[in-house]
C-alpha cells in the first residue's frame, strides 16, 4: 500500500503533491482548458472524461489502485487556488524481482518551457526510488513528441527503443520511442 502523502516544491508557486478525490473539478478544469494542447499525446476521450464526475470516477479508480500499491499518481498545483498545472502518474507498478513502474505526465499549455516537467520527473524518480523502493522507470513517447524526449533525457532517461503500434493515441495505433531509467541496484537479497 503506498500511503505517504509526500509533497514537492517544484517551483515558486508550484506544488507537486499526490492527487486526491477532491481534486475532481479542478482536473476536469484543467483537461477542458488543454483538450487541444493533449490531444496529439494522448488517447480520445468521451465527454464524460472532461467533467467532475468522470474525473471524480477516474480518481476512485486510481485511489484504489494507490491502495493495492500499483499506481502512485500526483498532480501539479499552481497558487493558492490550487490550478491543476499538470499530472504525473506512476502506473503498473511492480514489485519483486523487477521492481519497475511507468511514468505518464502532462504540463498545461501555459506552462511549458519553465522546466516544471524536467523538475517533477526528477522529484518523481527521486520518491520511486527511495519511497516506493522501485528498480527502474519506463516512459514512451510518441515519435514526434520531441520536448518530452528532451525531459526523459534531461532527467537522465536512456533510450531503448521504438516500439511499433504502442498505443492508439488521437484515433491511431502510434509509434512510441520507449525509455528507462534505472534508479538504483539494491541487493534485493541482503537484509533491510
Amino acid at each position: 500500500m503506498i500511503t505517504d502523502d509526500r509533497s514537492h516544491t517544484i517551483a515558486p508557486g508550484i506544488l507537486l503533491r499526490p492527487v486526491t478525490t477532491d481534486d475532481a473539478e479542478a482536473l476536469a478544469r484543467a483537461y477542458r482548458a488543454n483538450r487541444a494542447h493533449l490531444r496529439p499525446w494522448e488517447p480520445r476521450r468521451d465527454e464524460a472524461f472532461f467533467t467532475a464526475e468522470g474525473q471524480a470516477e477516474r480518481l476512485r479508480d486510481l485511489a484504489q489502485l494507490r491502495r493495492a500499491g500499483r499506481a502512485m499518481p500526483w498532480v501539479l498545483v499552481a497558487g493558492d487556488g490550487g490550478e491543476v498545472v499538470g499530472v504525473m502518474n506512476l502506473s503498473n507498478i511492480v514489485q519483486g524481482a523487477f521492481r519497475s513502474t511507468n511514468l505518464g505526465y502532462w504540463i498545461a499549455a501555459g506552462h511549458t518551457g519553465k522546466g516544471l516537467a524536467s523538475a517533477a520527473v526528477s522529484a518523481v524518480c527521486q520518491d520511486a526510488g527511495e519511497r516506493l523502493g522501485l528498480h527502474r522507470i519506463e516512459a514512451g513517447t510518441v515519435v514526434s513528441n520531441s520536448a518530452s524526449q528532451r525531459v526523459l533525457a534531461k532527467c537522465g532517461f536512456e533510450l531503448i527503443g521504438t516500439a511499433r503500434n504502442y498505443l492508439h493515441i488521437d484515433g491511431q495505433w502510434r509509434d512510441h520511442l520507449l525509455f528507462h531509467r534505472i534508479l538504483n541496484d539494491r541487493d534485493l537479497s541482503a537484509p533491510a
